[in-house]
């Protein structure tokens, strides 16, 4: 069932995404060589607290940690640890927060130093799906259009679109309906309605879209074990372009049009 949210439901999944998005940004500049996963994961829970916010994914289904950090061939849901990161890593990175009763999420897949021309190609191209399909994303289309919009960009360079793991609805809880698969042939024809409020997260594989759990139950990994990116954004439909609550690029402006 689909929540419609109301003025002031919206106004703070607002406020939560743009905390969200703070904290991510803050995080992103600690990203170099050296730095270990758990330090990012520390970093991020202290931001967390210190913005009066809980972390979403601390203790969700058994989830330990503040972030889920993905790195290489990893796609999501990798657990921080003491490794540290070398020059020329991608790593994603997932974060959510729980603001007065809801739920933002987002997440961005970050170069390590310089990183290899093919990583910063997958990295760019699985951004661009990501506002390709929120370009879609307005009232009276559906989620087909959104999935579609991921596949025309992402097709071309013969990537694999991840089918195990979909976006979804986002609000009171961290996972609501609908799903918002990045394939077309999963998505529903389901039309989206003002008030809608859906986690977009296209993940993208460099080679093969087959993915395997590790043994620690959370990471997927690639299964020909070349590189993923992860790119999210939590939006809402409105009555015109759609508003993105967690956007940390332009300066954390929110619209779709700041999106060069």
């Amino acid at each position: 069932m689909v929540h419609i949210k109301s003025q002031r439901e919206l106004e703070i999944m607002r406020k939560c995404g743009r905390l969200v998005s703070s904290v991510l940004q803050q995080v992103a500049a600690l990203v170099q060589p050296g730095v270990t996963l758990i330090d990012l994961d520390m970093a991020a829970e202290k931001l967390s607290r210190e913005a009066g916010a809980v972390p979403a994914f601390k203790g969700y289904q058994g989830f330990r940690h503040t972030l889920c950090l993905s790195v290489n061939e990893q796609v999501v849901h990798g657990i921080p640890s003491k490794r540290a990161l070398k020059e020329g890593d991608i790593v994603g990175v997932d974060f959510g927060l729980q603001y007065e009763g809801f739920y933002g999420d987002s997440a961005l897949t970050i170069a390590v130093g310089k990183v290899p021309e093919n990583a910063a190609r997958l990295m760019q191209v699985t951004k661009d799906s990501l506002y390709a399909a929120i370009s879609q994303a307005k009232s009276g289309n559906t989620l087909k259009d959104l999935a579609r919009a991921i596949e025309n960009v992402v097709r071309p360079h013969h990537y694999g679109i991840v089918r195990e793991f979909v976006g979804h609805g986002i609000g009171t809880r961290l996972h609501e309906d609908p799903q918002v698969p990045n394939y077309e042939e999963g998505a529903s024809n389901l039309k989206l309605r003002p008030g809608m409020t859906i986690a977009i997260e296209p993940m993208i594989n460099e080679g093969t879209a087959a993915v395997k759990i590790l043994e620690d139950r959370w990471t997927a990994v690639t299964l020909d074990g070349l590189l993923s990116a992860h790119f999210e954004h939590t939006i809402a439909i409105t009555d015109g372009e759609p508003e993105i609550f967690t956007e940390w690029e332009n300066g954390g402006l929110g619209t779709l049009t700041n999106h060069a």
